[in-house]
């Protein structure tokens, strides 16, 4: 296990994440960061956690578990995941993910005409997705009409927070916006409270990521979950190394499917949950456990 002498929570952990934004107690940390997204929204006043996982209607597809599902009073629905890794099929994901949170609005009988409330899909991820725009890390997506560029529905929307991207320092965050990025990417790296991050939410914030504050079984928790990140992070570089390789070799596609077998062998070496594979490198569980048979 990993023994970290940091001071804060590295908020991409799993464990980290979780305790600042998915507790009740907390949820007022969660309400402040989306309202900073929402750009032209009435604020969230309030939100309620629901369930993280949701079935398929038919067995033999694929569920979903999402790191945190909300709902506001007016009944929209709140998608929030960090994405540790880049995944090939990334945004087949999100829209997969989405489909969830649109299907279960609906009402039985004759008297329901298909309204349904907003879906917002947020994605606080730990890679870029565009390589080509060094400047741009948020990303705000919706359905439009690509010969007006109009908005062809307004009720469905996804959310991109590309953190790699974000470069500025303490001395130059400008608002809250830019202090929740800076979280993100550097504040497991802070060894003291800086006065730039002791204003309003953001206070309490530093309070709560204190790794000092947990009790034992939630530092040991924490230390788990740090190791979890590291391994895959680990794995996964490694993994995409060798595909790269591969694929100037023999073609794009195969490096890309080496990469996805070498980081599952990879991650299953070091002792990675299969679940935490199979929801990084998209494939079943099924398909992990075959090469698992085949390959170790």
């Amino acid at each position: 296990m990993i023994t970290t002498t940091d001071k804060y929570v590295n908020l991409f952990t799993d464990f980290g994440f979780k305790k600042i934004f998915g507790e009740e107690p907390n949820k007022d940390l969660l309400i402040a960061f989306l309202n900073e997204l929402l750009v032209g929204k009435e604020k969230i006043k309030d939100l309620t956690y629901l369930k993280n996982e949701r079935l398929p209607r038919n067995q033999a597809d694929r569920k979903a578990v999402f790191d945190l599902f909300c709902e506001n009073a007016e009944g929209e629905k709140f998608i929030v995941e960090v994405q540790r890794v880049k995944q090939e099929f990334f945004k087949d994901r999100s829209l997969y993910y989405s489909s969830f949170a649109i299907q279960e609005q609906a009402r039985k009988g004759k008297e329901w005409k298909y309204e349904l409330k907003s879906v917002y899909t947020i994605g606080i991820l730990d890679f870029i997705f565009e390589e080509g725009n060094t400047e741009k890390l948020l990303h705000r997506v919706k359905l439009v009409d690509i010969e007006t560029q109009a908005v062809f529905y307004h009720k469905l929307s996804y959310i991109y927070l590309e953190i790699p991207k974000f470069d500025k320092s303490l001395e130059e965050l400008e608002n809250d916006y830019e202090r929740w990025l800076f979280a993100f990417k550097s504040l497991h790296q802070l060894r003291d409270k800086p006065e730039v991050l002791q204003v309003g939410i953001f206070k309490r914030l530093m309070e709560l990521a204190e790794i000092a504050r947990f009790n034992k079984k939630e530092q040991s928790a924490y230390q788990e979950s740090l190791k979890d990140y590291w391994d895959l992070k680990s794995a996964i570089d490694t993994a995409f190394a060798e595909g790269k390789e591969e694929g100037i070799l023999e073609g794009e596609q195969i490096g890309l499917e080496k990469a996805k077998i070498e980081m599952v062998i990879n991650g299953l070496k070091q002792g990675i949950p299969v679940e935490l594979i199979s929801k990084m490198t998209t494939l079943s569980l099924e398909e992990i456990e075959l090469l698992k048979k085949t390959s170790l």
